[in-house]
């Protein structure tokens, strides 16, 4: 127990992707039946069509594809950034339910801040005993509230930190990954959910690369989008992106 770091795994993905989103496309503009439109997206590779509409900006028709992640080793200060995507779904870990008590010189699993780690071995230990008086302090509170379960696990909990690690599945469909990635994979954005968007984007883009070929920060695919605030490291990035 202690010390962890992001973790993200692709569960689940709409299945022929592409396809589906060839199919919705050629719909708005025929005068064919679905099963016809199917038979003819089914015939011939759709890559090109989708880069296509990806590059014209129809983007409607990619929201019939979702991708359903497993994330783990995040905070919950992370929780509190990725909640602000409302077009997402999220199953979180409840610290309501899940009692956080540990054995005498263990602790809950935390995220240490790269900042914190770059100071020294001194400032991690440091942090590492903090980590364990939360503990105390949250092993003391569950005592004196009668160690009776979620009702105690509720109250006690207002003691842990933003740092305590939490898991979730997240599912979003792709267009609004694709505005995920645009704002997150960004160097402006927090380290940690920074972390989490190129592990997922990367995912993504080897399962639906077409879907996915320009997403990330807009100095990928163009322009920055940050103005005077800009990293300046635009061609860092699209190395990044490119080696995805």
């Amino acid at each position: 127990m202690g010390k962890v770091i992001p973790k993200v795994e692709l569960l689940r993905h709409t299945y022929n992707a592409e396809e589906i989103v060839a199919m919705a496309a050629k719909l708005c503009y025929s005068d064919a039946d679905i099963e016809t439109i199917q038979k003819g997206v089914e015939k011939k590779d759709q890559g090109k069509y989708i880069k296509m509409l990806v590059e014209m900006g129809h983007m409607s028709v990619i929201e019939h594809v979702s991708f359903t992640f497993g994330i783990e080793g995040v905070s919950r200060s992370f929780l509190a950034q990725a909640t602000r995507h409302r077009l997402a779904s999220f199953s979180v870990k409840s610290q309501r339910y899940v009692g956080q008590v540990k054995a005498a010189g263990e602790t809950f699993n935390y995220v240490i801040p790269p900042q914190i780690e770059a100071l020294g071995k001194e400032a991690v230990k440091e942090y590492e005993n903090q980590m364990k008086t939360l503990q105390q302090w949250y092993n003391g509170w569950v005592d004196r509230l009668g160690d009776a379960g979620e009702s105690t696990y509720e109250d006690a909990r207002f003691v842990l930190p933003n740092s305590a690690e939490t898991k979730m599945i997240l599912t979003m469909n792709a267009r609004e990954l694709r505005h995920f990635f645009s704002i997150r994979c960004c160097n402006r954005a927090q380290w940690e959910i920074r972390d989490v968007a190129w592990q997922m984007l990367k995912l993504c883009k080897e399962s639906a690369r077409e879907l996915f070929e320009n997403a990330g920060p807009g100095c990928v695919g163009g322009k920055c989008t940050e103005g005077s605030k800009s990293c300046m490291k635009q061609k860092e990035v699209r190395e990044r992106a490119g080696k995805l």
